[in-house]
């Protein structure tokens, strides 16, 4: 039988954070960068709800949930657009704005998403060196050609935990051509709380060669239901609404995250536990001479480059322990290294008492 020819695909698939480890039952999986406290009271609410009417369809347009986002963040419901997880908002940008032998500027350290949906549209893309593990602008101002559409970049980064500061985001928007749009990935925004950084929709939101992404998958804690959002000018935000699919999130998710914007109280709870368990885990891994970077958002890079133990070592012993890291060596190609997400406070408590198992032996 003939299959019908279809075009390949030269990309590394995407793999998650894992959450299963075979013969173990209870697993603590820190590999995934999701809430530590869960979901806002308030959300639960709205998905307890009998009342839900599933054999309608949801709001197209995402009105409400737009309405709330401008009030909360102060900004233009009409600059706004939904999807199903912020990486849906990013394939949309890859639809709208790319064809083969565009070019797109990737940190060589960033979250794989944005590389993978430019391959799928046939652009090529292009990797900035970073200096540390950390997003260097001088580095993509090199890569800059005249094929170049979009600078992506995430700030603070996933999976380094560095971020460019206000004066440097500020610096790059100025030096890259005025027709490159700079996309800016505030996915972790809400756990920053450095004093030299300011995310990009407090920076840009007026700026029209500028695209933020937001999601409601982290500090939400509503990962599971796939929902973000973008911001920018409103002719690329009509554009994308001419190619985004027609019931892209449900109604339950549209719900649960209305309610998440409002619970104030909650998203401070988890902004103070975030903080306060990646200074503890981050001064008690010290101990053990494993390495970090500054803390910033809800995980840790861990280097092993002065631990006795190598990363790969470090890991299969959690695995033992029914906990699981993200390794870094698939996709992000870092090696010697784990990312670390920072979980409740039993998940926390676990990781210690495992840690200070592994190296008492």
């Amino acid at each position: 039988m003939t299959t019908v020819r279809f075009k390949k695909l030269d990309i590394e698939v995407y793999e998650p954070g894992k959450s299963i480890i075979k013969k173990i039952k209870k697993i603590t999986k820190l590999s995934a960068n999701e809430s530590a406290l869960g979901i806002s009271p308030k959300a639960k609410k709205v998905l307890s709800n009998k009342k839900l009417n599933f054999s309608r369809y949801p709001d197209s347009q995402s009105k409400r949930l737009k309405k709330q986002i401008s009030i909360k963040f102060k900004c233009n419901k009409d600059k706004i657009i939904c999807g199903a997880g912020s990486d849906e908002v990013i394939q949309m940008l890859c639809q709208l704005f790319l064809s083969p032998k565009d070019e797109v500027i990737v940190p060589q350290f960033s979250f794989l998403m944005y590389r993978i949906y430019a391959k799928i549209v046939g652009a090529k893309v292009v990797f900035s060196n970073e200096k540390d593990y950390k997003i260097s602008i001088s580095e993509i101002l090199k890569k800059v050609t005249k094929r170049t559409k979009i600078v992506f970049l995430a700030n603070p980064n996933n999976p380094t935990g560095t971020y460019l500061n206000k004066l440097e985001i500020i610096e790059l928007r100025k030096k890259l051509r005025k027709n490159i749009l700079l996309v800016i990935d505030d996915a972790y925004a809400e756990y920053m709380k450095n004093p030299d950084y300011k995310s990009g929709l407090e920076l840009f939101r007026n700026k029209n060669n500028v695209f933020i992404l937001r999601t409601f998958s982290k500090i939400y804690g509503l990962a599971s239901l796939r929902i973000g959002w973008g911001y920018g000018d409103k002719k690329i935000i009509n554009a994308l609404s001419q190619i985004k699919p027609p019931f892209n999130i449900n109604e339950v998710a549209q719900l649960a995250a209305e309610e998440s914007l409002k619970d104030t109280k909650f998203i401070s709870r988890s902004v103070k536990h975030n903080r306060k368990y990646a200074k503890k885990l981050k001064e008690f891994l010290e101990k053990y001479n494993i390495g970090s970077n500054k803390v910033s958002a809800n995980f840790l890079l861990l280097d092993f480059s002065k631990c006795k133990l190598k990363a790969k070592q470090f890991y299969e012993k959690l695995k033992k322990k029914g906990i699981i890291l993200r390794s870094t060596e698939y996709g992000y190609k870092i090696k010697n290294m784990l990312r670390l997400t920072i979980g409740s406070t039993a998940d926390c408590q676990k990781f210690i008492r495992a840690v200070e198992g592994i190296f008492s032996k």
